[in-house]
């Protein structure tokens, strides 16, 4: 064991456990993409591995130390290292042991003995952050300074150090590694209950995931659980944060880290699920500060921005199910008081359904039946949103002077998916019979409407029509067109005085907007303008019940009249869920840029996890019929789809099918979905698209007589989908005569109703096949107007991965003279060799043609540049900071010889990297 002087007269013995790598714990997941990270970060001066504690920073250095070329210098920081000693172990770790560290020139000798070795020495710091002595990281960056490009620095904290990064960052020079990277994604998390010997249902995995926010250390916890279990899918489908193993690592490694008014804060908004700024403010008092959601997020790793609304932060799960457990501890009044004030800001916000739960929660038993009554066509739940733990069921006595109370609890319920929704409903028509004609009429129609709900959330289509019929028979011929302006005596919106004790007792306070309501003419319960609303509700249920079998353009179409009337109508909430369904419809259609306004415009309002769903794979199909697959790729991993209808969940299995570079394993994707599809009436059309993909790959694969074969077994023979997938059958088996007679009519005026996509193809191939018959003049024509189409909305998918020929058809008619002539010019630059506009796959050529290969993290960045969002944008999605991406895409344009965002992925594109 060597030992050092202390610079006191005595020596200290050096720990040679120190000085190595610790051995990782078994059993041990090898994860490649950060490894590679790792070593492409090793490239340059500094490496930043910055999480807090169990996200894996240890064990991920010391398997890549294990797995290096050249073994690497380690140095692990303890508590109360002091400058002197750090230097001590530096010098013995540098192979200086010599170098006594009290002298006054020994960092100028150390340095000096770096720069004098024949290689780099890459020099691993383990738990930087528990050196606190200012001397001793100058000193460090003195030594980096004065190495001669010697020295490799890659360094593991749970915050940042106090080094100068913004420096390294804005020259380059600084690779960072943060929780999000270092989360486990659904492949991991699968292969690391596999290492621990769990066998689980494969729908285990992603739920497990999602409950983990694949936090390392949470994982193992539950797979040791899952291990020890007789039922280890049951462990890890109920796995929590209040089970101890997981509460005691993250109070004693997490919250401990913390100060107390940072846990205080978090412990507040752990009352919602999501948070910003002014939401804080109004939990908290002007004291919570603007920014402090961004430092948490930082400084914890448990918070992560929540989709694309920048300053929205989520809370990792298991970290919000211990903070939930710790609320139901306060006092019963600053519980409530906490859920009052959440209730008036959402309601402020116009999120109503928000402003119900948490009124509810607070017992503020008036405001949410105000709620109700003027909102109620906002609140009618489509899709389930699991909330957790249900609020405490109103008074028996309070339900039977106000039945609409019970139902407001309904609605909430059934917003969750609890079965009690229904004996919730039973209640409030049970209270309602003897109240007067004019309340009790309208409570039979606000029943209806969640009638409605219920059948939906249910699944079936026939019962939803009924209870749509039901509600439109109750509410009768609407007052006035569905879609006129309705006004209202009521503000829903007024915000709670937290400072007001609340009375549940209370009743027919004037001072209370509720109870005015109670006290006059203008009360509400009469319904006088809610007619169109219950034909609004009514029209959405036939839409969805469209929908649900399998009519996705009819669905679509009735979608999009349904959110313009409900804009009109002044309805936000209803407008958005419309629009987020016929944007995916437009999208699968072919009309892209409709389908990419009303995406981006439902994902800038306040929308559901199923909204925010629907509106991402919108864009995700938007994406892959513009042939970007890395941007198709990240919008269809947002829009995980939860609670997808089965036609829905079609789509989003197309897209991850043709995004697929196995061509048999996307025939085997498309084929399962389509089976999905059979017990769908109407899916016949949605269920063609699927075949006649299925039935390229096939062709693709050189086997046009199992394509043939396929397409044979088609019940429709009318589609003229399937007919243009004959004819691509046959111009891939080389018998244009048989293209030619399968191949409809293009340009006849029915075509105009053929998806965008179909007509393209068919174009195409119409001027492939003139081409090969010498009719060099239709071919011309023919060209053009597909050009024309295709430029409309952008589309290039269908141009760049067309049949074997149509790359020369478009040289030709470039050369020949087009009014696209730089719309054909970048699809030629994009349409070859094989592959051409792939996904990236790391190690498997990016950087090809580059004097210096881009990284990982630019790669990631570069996708994202194809994308119409901001640098600020990005850098919410990626939880950098702007700074950050803005030095990532300076060393983009620099490695691509680019100027500007534009040309950088245009020139990508020609290397092949996105």
């Amino acid at each position: 064991m060597p030992e050092q002087s202390s610079g006191m007269g005595s020596t200290v013995p050096l720990l040679a456990s120190r000085l190595v790598a610790p051995p990782p714990p078994e059993p041990v997941v090898l994860r490649p993409r950060l490894l590679r990270r790792l070593d492409s970060g090793t490239d340059g001066p500094v490496t930043l591995v910055r999480a807090p504690a169990g996200w894996g920073k240890t064990t991920l250095l010391a398997a890549w130390a294990r797995a290096a070329a050249s073994v690497p210098t380690w140095l692990s920081v303890e508590t109360g290292d002091t400058a002197t000693r750090l230097w001590s172990y530096l010098a013995a770790a540098l192979g200086a042991a010599d170098l006594p560290a009290d002298r006054p020139d020994h960092l100028e000798r150390l340095a000096a003995a770096v720069a004098g070795r024949d290689r780099p020495v890459v020099l691993v710091l383990d738990d930087l952050h528990r050196v606190t002595e200012p001397a001793a990281l100058a000193g460090l960056e003195f030594l980096l300074r004065h190495a001669g490009q010697r020295l490799r620095l890659l360094v593991a904290a749970r915050v940042d150090p106090a080094l100068p990064l913004h420096r390294w960052r804005l020259r380059g020079e600084l690779t960072e590694i943060d929780a999000d990277e270092l989360a486990f994604t659904t492949d991991e998390v699968a292969d690391l209950l596999t290492t621990h010997g769990v066998a689980v249902p494969p729908a285990s995995v992603p739920t497990l995931r999602e409950r983990t926010g694949g936090w390392p250390a949470g994982l193992c916890l539950a797979a040791l659980a899952a291990r020890a279990a007789a039922d280890p899918a049951a462990v890890l489908t109920g796995f929590g944060g209040e089970q101890p193993d997981v509460a005691g690592y993250l109070r004693d490694e997490v919250l401990a880290e913390l100060p107390g008014d940072d846990v205080d804060l978090l412990r507040r908004l752990a009352v919602t699920g999501t948070v910003c700024d002014d939401l804080v403010t109004a939990l908290t008092g002007p004291a919570g500060g603007e920014g402090r959601l961004a430092d948490l997020a930082r400084s914890t790793g448990f918070l992560h921005p929540d989709g694309l609304r920048p300053g929205w932060y989520r809370c990792q799960p298991l970290l919000a199910d211990l903070l939930r457990a710790d609320l139901a501890k306060l006092p019963d009044g600053q519980l409530r008081e906490l859920h009052s004030r959440a209730a008036g800001w959402y309601a402020e916000q116009g999120q109503p359904a928000d402003a119900l739960r948490h009124a509810l929660a607070a017992g503020d038993w008036d405001h949410a039946t105000d709620l109700l009554l003027v909102g109620w066509p906002e609140l009618v739940p489509y899709d389930p949103e699991p909330a957790g733990a249900p609020p405490p069921a109103p008074p028996a006595d309070r339900v039977e002077r106000d039945p609409e109370l019970a139902l407001a609890f309904a609605v909430d319920r059934a917003r969750s998916a609890d079965p009690s929704a229904a004996g919730h409903l039973r209640a409030a028509v049970a209270a309602a019979r003897e109240l007067p004609a004019p309340r009790r009429d309208r409570l039979r129609w606000l029943v209806a409407a969640l009638e409605v709900a219920l059948a939906r959330l249910g699944g079936d289509p026939t019962a939803v029509r009924a209870a749509a019929a039901r509600l439109r028979t109750l509410t009768g011929p609407p007052a006035c067109p569905v879609g006129a302006p309705r006004t209202g005596p009521v503000d829903a919106s007024r915000p709670i005085d937290a400072s007001r004790p609340i009375d549940a007792s209370r009743s027919g306070d004037p001072s209370r907007p509720g109870d005015v309501l109670r006290s006059g003419a203008g009360d509400p319960r009469s319904g006088a303008a809610d007619r169109a609303d219950g034909h609004l509700v009514a029209g959405i249920a036939d839409a969805l019940a469209d929908l649900s079998e399998g009519d996705l353009s009819g669905a679509g179409t009735a979608f999009d009249r349904l959110s313009a009337a409900a804009r009109q109508a002044g309805r936000t909430r209803t407008e958005l869920f419309c629009r987020s369904r016929a944007a995916l419809a437009a999208a699968w259609h072919g009309r892209l840029r409709e389908a990419e306004q009303g995406a981006r415009e439902t994902l800038g309002g306040p929308v559901t996890p199923a909204d925010r769903s629907h509106a991402y794979l919108a864009l995700a199909v938007v994406a892959l019929y513009r042939d970007r697959p890395g941007e198709a790729e990240a919008d269809l991993a947002r829009a995980d789809g939860p609670g997808y209808d089965p036609t829905v969940a079609a789509v989003a299995a197309f897209c991850r099918a043709q995004l697929r570079r196995d061509p048999a394993a996307a025939q085997r994707a498309l084929a399962g979905a389509r089976h999905r599809l059979t017990d769908r009436p109407r899916a016949g059309v949605l269920a063609d698209r699927l075949l006649a993909a299925e039935a390229d790959h096939c062709a693709a694969r050189g086997d046009p007589a199992a394509a043939r074969e396929l397409l044979e077994c088609a019940v429709s023979t009318a589609n003229p989908e399937l007919a243009v997938a004959r004819a691509r059958v046959e111009v891939h088996a080389g018998d244009p005569g048989a293209a030619r007679r399968a191949l409809p009519p293009w340009d006849d005026p029915d075509a105009d109703r053929w998806p965008v996509p179909v007509r393209l193809d068919a174009g195409l191939l119409d001027a492939l096949l003139a081409r090969r018959a010498g009719d060099t003049r239709r071919v011309g024509r023919v060209v053009e107007q597909v050009l024309e189409l295709a430029a409309a909305d952008g589309h290039r998918r269908v141009l760049t991965r067309a049949v074997p020929g149509v790359r020369d058809v478009l040289a030709e008619h470039l050369d020949s003279g087009t009014a696209h002539w730089a719309f054909v010019t970048d699809l030629l630059g994009d349409g070859d060799p094989p592959g051409a506009g792939e996904p990236a796959r790391y190690g498997e050529g990016p950087g090809r043609g580059l004097d210096e290969p881009l990284t990982e993290r630019e790669l990631t960045i570069l996708r994202y540049l194809q994308s119409i969002l901001s640098n600020v944008e990005i850098a919410s999605e990626l939880s950098l900071s702007v700074n950050t991406v803005k030095t990532h895409v300076r060393n983009i344009y620099r490695k691509l010889d680019a100027t500007r965002r534009r040309e950088a992925v245009r020139r990508a594109r020609e290397l092949h990297l996105i």
